[in-house]
């Protein structure tokens, strides 16, 4: 038997329209001090209002952070830190996009262990159980609500850096589509990119060689049975509903399918990790402050592509759950996913180039070098990646030219089962 199921999640989803009212119930249930984490655009809403009642109905005295910044500069966790010192609180509450949900989960660590966040960078870090978290997503992306990672930037890296640990994985996730309704149409677009990416990423990522310490050596431990479940999922979802959310006509059942997509890339990515796109985002989002999704989705056809020659069958898949046609072969599958892929992000704005990002043209063997720093994603992609391969990629993005990543002959697998570990 050669099989392996792994995966990790939250204590307990709840997900559903009206979800959110359960709200003070579970955070309640956790204990009696929270401290809650937003941006200052959701602190402003109704919305925010009426959730922090609820807190304050169940019983739980709320100390709020509304100053969270897109990508979390690693600073706002030491001042949300120092705001709760004085509150003392025994839960976190992350209200909003992934920002919102990071910054809760990097406070939590640092609440329940003292030190720097720097202290926590990497994988496995992280020395026990954290300040429990509750988390409450308000747009359909990053899936964060159920991952093991917090994503921060430091100004002392070039690239964004992660605390990577099941330990990170918040307590409940509380899933209420009602709350991405009033998502405007770019930030539905960069959500959804980011979330079709993570579902993606996670189905056809390295199938590592089963043994009985993966899954306590490794946070990602790539590719498995269980993931796999979730991966397709979300891509079926995602792809029959992002359009419709972004096109912004009132959809709620699009709204609904886009954050069940979400949350299933979530599950996926949160267990079998991400590869290429994200590892090659990093440096250029640093160069061009573009948005983690756009630069995401703008990459994703371009590994795909590269990843093509170990990844036909998952590919077709792809294409299946994407609603193709079963009648093709699966080469002619595998081209028509990466199509459809490429059409689906097009349709909702998202650039199909670097060069649209705005990354300069002398940037571009730099981007590769940086992306090989992200040891993590780079390990986890199907294909063996070293800097020029990874330049590959970065010019064939810049142009807009995907079929210049077929001209290098077909290479043998790199899935470490055949190849008996890791690069």
């Amino acid at each position: 038997m050669s099989m392996l199921g792994v995966l990790r999640g939250p204590q307990q989803v709840l997900f559903g329209a009206g979800q959110r009212n359960a709200l003070g119930t579970v955070t309640a249930a956790l204990g009696s001090r929270a401290l809650v984490c937003t941006d200052a655009r959701f602190g402003g809403t109704r919305e925010f209002a009426d959730l922090v009642r609820l807190l304050e109905a169940a019983g739980v005295q709320v100390t709020a952070f509304t100053e969270v910044l897109p990508d979390v500069p690693v600073h706002q966790v030491r001042r949300c830190v120092e705001l709760a010192a004085g509150a003392d609180p025994d839960v976190v509450v992350g209200m909003g996009g992934g920002s919102c949900l990071d910054l809760a989960k990097a406070v939590a660590v640092v609440l329940a262990h003292g030190g720097e966040p720097s202290d926590y960078y990497g994988e496995l870090r992280v020395p026990g159980p954290v300040v429990p978290v509750v988390a409450l997503p308000t747009t359909a992306g990053t899936g964060s609500e159920v991952t093991p990672v917090a994503v921060l930037t430091d100004p002392e890296r070039v690239s964004k850096v992660g605390i990577s640990s099941p330990h990170l994985i918040p307590h409940t996730a509380v899933c209420d589509p009602e709350l991405t309704v009033g998502c405007p149409p770019a930030l539905t677009a960069s959500a959804g990119a980011d979330a079709l990416s993570h579902a993606i990423e996670a189905f056809t990522a390295v199938r590592r060689p089963v043994t009985t310490e993966l899954a306590t050596e490794r946070v990602f431990v790539g590719k498995n049975e269980l993931t796999d479940t979730y991966a397709l999922l979300g891509i079926r979802l995602i792809a029959g509903s992002l359009q419709r959310a972004w096109s912004g006509q009132g959809d709620t059942d699009a709204r609904e399918a886009m954050m069940l997509g979400a949350t299933a890339g979530g599950f996926a990515l949160g267990t079998a990790g991400t590869a290429a796109a994200h590892a090659i985002q990093y440096p250029v989002g640093a160069v061009t402050h573009t948005p983690h999704g756009i630069g995401v989705g703008a990459l994703l056809p371009y590994v795909m592509e590269f990843n093509r020659p170990v990844r036909v069958p998952e590919l077709a898949a792809v294409a299946l759950a994407m609603g193709a046609s079963s009648d093709a072969s699966p080469e002619d599958l595998a081209d028509e996913a990466i199509d459809r892929v490429a059409e689906l992000l097009a349709s909702v704005g998202i650039p199909s180039t670097l060069a649209e990002l705005g990354l300069p043209p002398e940037r571009l063997r730099w981007t590769a070098e940086q992306a090989m720093g992200a040891a993590r994603l780079v390990e986890n992609n199907p294909r063996p990646l070293d800097v020029d391969a990874l330049e590959r990629i970065v010019r064939a993005a810049h142009a807009g030219d995907r079929a210049a990543l077929r001209e290098t002959p077909h290479q043998s697998s790199p899935d470490l089962t055949a190849a008996g570990g890791a690069r």
